[in-house]
């Protein structure tokens, strides 16, 4: 009779750490590979860009030129704390895109183009002893929640004052979960990355449909993966590994589509 409790409690656990893992392996790309549903052009759609630094950055700006702010109304990015080069860097770029957005016919959409930048704790810093290393990774993949859950503080990327009454302001518009999420190079994007995959695991309200990743290894590798690239490829945690060398392609290590940077 004594023993009845311990097999409730040994069967309960065996429940849930199977629905867990079946979870699991419904939400991994590797193993989902259904497509989105189509998105109507003019919905306000969330972008979110993981900015690692120095290079990482320049390569990722690289990637988004000539990116259709129109089609991705709203852009987050996300930098580290103290990595003031990639915060000015985004700026850089938004307005570039800016002129881009006064040069393009706003007849198709009335949605206001905007951004956000936003900070999170580095997961490792330069010389950081490993022992101290899961503490401050989990404070990063903590912020990542928050940044994934809604954008920041909105800047307006255009002006676009001859639209009338019918232009929706900044602020009447709500962003949530990003529909899109591309990362490149440290240890951030991979906690972006497993913060969504957790979100949906857990079927957090608002995630459905929401958080497709692309993971754009850096162009300066050749031959191998980098240690992100290896553990979100091992993981089957990314709907899309790019890789810009055919060597890595060749290897099986992911998609070949050119040299990205420009």
């Amino acid at each position: 009779m004594n023993a009845l409790p311990y097999a409730f409690v040994i069967a309960f656990a065996i429940v849930i750490i199977t629905s867990t893992f079946l979870r699991l392996l419904y939400i991994l790309p590797a193993f989902n590979v259904t497509k989105p549903p189509r998105r109507p052009r003019g919905q306000p759609t969330r972008l979110l860009v993981v900015l690692g630094s120095g290079g990482h950055t320049a390569e990722m700006l690289s990637i988004l030129q000539g990116l259709d702010p129109t089609l991705y109304t709203h852009r987050s990015y996300v930098i580290s704390s103290g990595d003031e080069f990639s915060a000015l860097k985004a700026i850089e770029f938004e307005s570039t895109l800016d002129s881009a957005l006064s040069q393009h016919k706003r007849d198709s959409t009335n949605i206001p183009s905007t951004y956000d930048i936003s900070l999170v704790p580095r997961a490792r810093n330069i010389h950081q002893p490993l022992i101290t290393t899961p503490l401050s990774s989990l404070r990063c993949l903590l912020a990542c929640f928050a940044v994934l859950r809604a954008s920041g503080t909105q800047r307006r990327s255009g002006t676009n004052t001859d639209q009338g009454s019918d232009y929706l302001c900044a602020d009447d518009i709500q962003y949530a979960y990003p529909e899109l999420i591309v990362a490149n190079g440290p240890a951030t994007a991979v906690l972006i990355i497993v913060a969504s995959l957790l979100l949906r695991i857990f079927s957090v309200r608002g995630t459905q449909g929401k958080m497709r990743t692309i993971y754009v290894e850096s162009w300066a590798r050749v031959s191998t993966l980098s240690l992100s690239g290896q553990i979100l490829k091992a993981g089957g945690m990314v709907n899309r590994m790019l890789v810009q060398w055919e060597t890595l392609a060749r290897n099986g290590q992911g998609e070949f589509r050119g040299a990205l940077v420009q």
